[in-house]
């Protein structure tokens, strides 16, 4: 990781869970790393959990990343205070538990779709144009999920509603986000962490209930392979990487 020392990067997300995990771990590793999210108190108080002396390099920036020209305007900003984005996390998501079939989604299918999808491509796309004003080698980082990478038949549990669609279209996503940089001509890495299920605050304990006999990883499991992704050399792109807990069925 000694590559990214006194580098920028950006975690949506960042306030809970996996996210958090992954914001606290950019900063140890010596990386300026600003955390965006509605709730900014709580990144705030993961500064608690740092050396004293690098405190300083965890900002908290509101951002709500189901809202375009919001993406525009903090991107835009962050670009300008920080003189460049390196490294962008894509770790928003949020799951509902609803069915398809069900006459009264379209709230749950849309806020879905908007989080999981929308706002990782436009959050991407500024991205991008940072990275490629500076041109510096940079890296793009999607949470995705064992959802997005194979049929899993859950009958014995509530529907997951259009998370696994979601999922689905990062793992496409991904592969065309890799094809785009290689003809952008910048050295712009990407790469999708599907984790299989992680302890967070996506599930409510009704379902962490339900799902009670299956093994969970935790959120800093997925930190963990997120810096192993980021700290491979220039000539080396993982571009898939899955991690699941060890026994799971799923």
């Amino acid at each position: 990781m000694e590559q990214w020392k006194n580098r920028v990067a950006v975690v949506t997300g960042a306030s809970s869970g996996i996210g958090a995990a992954i914001a606290k771990d950019l900063v140890k590793t010596g990386m300026i790393t600003i955390g965006l999210a509605r709730r900014l108190e709580k990144i705030e108080a993961l500064k608690k959990d740092l050396p004293a002396h690098l405190q300083g390099n965890l900002h908290a920036v509101k951002c709500d990343i189901t809202k375009e020209d919001e993406i525009v305007e903090v991107f835009d900003w962050i670009d300008r205070e920080f003189k460049g984005i390196d490294v962008l996390i894509n770790n928003a998501g949020i799951f509902r538990s609803t069915e398809l079939i069900n006459a009264d989604n379209s709230i749950p299918i849309r806020e879905i779709i908007d989080t999981n999808v929308m706002g990782l491509v436009f959050c991407t796309r500024e991205a991008f144009k940072s990275m490629e004003k500076h041109g510096r080698n940079s890296h793009v980082v999607h949470i995705n999920s064992i959802f997005g990478q194979k049929p899993i038949c859950m009958l014995e549990y509530p529907s997951n509603n259009i998370y696994p669609p979601s999922k689905y279209a990062v793992t496409a996503i991904t592969e065309i986000h890799r094809q785009e940089f290689i003809r952008s001509k910048h050295h712009i890495k990407v790469t999708s962490v599907s984790p299989g299920l992680v302890k967070t605050e996506i599930f409510s304990p009704e379902s962490l209930e339900q799902l009670a006999e299956e093994p969970f990883l935790e959120s800093k499991d997925v930190s963990q392979s997120v810096l192993h992704v980021l700290g491979t050399p220039p000539h080396v792109e993982i571009h898939e990487l899955i991690i699941i807990p060890f026994g799971s069925r799923l």
